[in-house]
């Protein structure tokens, strides 16, 4: 009988295709029996690059395509940054490993300075993300945000060539495709946020195919799952997706999960922000507990505003 030959779905771009080949390295070491061989599926998000994601379609640009072709067997797994994955998946179709995590952060890039707090008057500073933006502007309200998409190349050149004072992208990319002499500098918490599962890899496949899922179980890290759980909860019960700027980040401690969440206007302001500690195994609870504390304080009206606001543009 021929040994099976399992295929992973990945986006082709640098980054993902980095993603994949280390899930596929991984494999080769903790299961050496295996074949992994790589199919590059195109999806919307990397086809329409002259708009921002919240025109395109938010949430699930990135995997749709990927997700189909799961559902229809022509790949046996997928890997996506976590943080692209809609918080449910199609029918039939789980996470079912989640490898360890690689730094949540962002990371300002500039050529001059380290901190936002360090930039002269009125800069201008680059990034794709609401996010990204809300919390710009709630440290710098002067500040000129610059909209910016494309793949992590693409947006090095775009810095290179311009004349901005900053850019601000994920940490785990800089590092995976190894940029960082790149005068790249992390931000803390405090002075940004990270996107929910942010520097997670989420691997997905059929609910029903035991072997893939067996074979993939020996990636699984727990310590990223629980903290990963924490944030999608949030992210999950405030509903949100790429039209909303929020954020969320949790940190293990022993037995304890601490989880800090924020929602934020498109300007910053109003911004709302709060955490909450709880057991390891009430992570997910957590989530949801600090997105209703902060739905109750004001994020319900920030939210049906950025909704009537997304209703008149369409």
């Amino acid at each position: 009988m021929n040994e099976r030959v399992f295929k992973l779905g990945t986006r082709g771009s640098p980054l993902a295709l980095w993603q994949a080949e280390r899930v596929k390295a991984l494999l080769a070491e903790r299961r050496p029996e295996s074949r992994i061989e790589i199919e590059i599926i195109h999806t919307i998000g990397d086809k329409i690059l002259d708009k921002p994601l919240v025109q395109v379609g938010g949430k699930g640009v990135f995997t749709k395509e990927i997700e189909t072709a799961l559902q229809e067997g022509s790949i046996d797994f997928a890997v996506h940054s976590f943080k692209d994955l809609p918080t449910v998946q199609p029918e039939g179709l789980g996470v079912v490993a989640i490898p360890e995590r690689e730094s949540p952060f962002d990371a300002l890039f500039s050529r001059k300075y380290k901190s936002l707090g360090d930039m002269p008057e009125r800069p201008v500073i680059a990034t794709g993300s609401l996010r990204r933006r809300a919390q710009i502007l709630a440290l710098r309200p002067e500040a000129e945000v610059i909209d910016l998409r494309g793949n992590v190349n693409t947006r090095l050149k775009k810095f290179e060539e311009s004349k901005w004072d900053g850019m601000i992208m994920a940490s785990a990319a800089i590092r995976r495709m190894e940029w960082e002499g790149q005068s790249a500098t992390p931000l803390s918490p405090a002075e940004m946020l990270p996107a929910p599962a942010q520097g997670a890899l989420a691997i997905e496949a059929r609910l029903d195919d035991e072997s893939v899922i067996e074979l993939l179980s020996s990636l699984h890290d727990e310590s990223a799952a629980v903290s990963v759980a924490a944030e999608r909860a949030f992210l999950a019960e405030l509903e949100g997706g790429c039209q909303v700027p929020m954020a969320a980040y949790s940190v293990v401690t022993g037995d304890k999960v601490t989880l800090d969440g924020l929602v934020a206007a498109l300007n910053g302001t109003p911004l709302l922000r709060g955490n909450l500690t709880g057991l390891l195994s009430e992570s997910a609870e957590l989530g949801v507990r600090l997105a209703n504390r902060l739905l109750e304080t004001g994020g319900a009206e920030i939210i049906e505003s950025l909704k009537e606001l997304n209703e008149s543009k369409a």
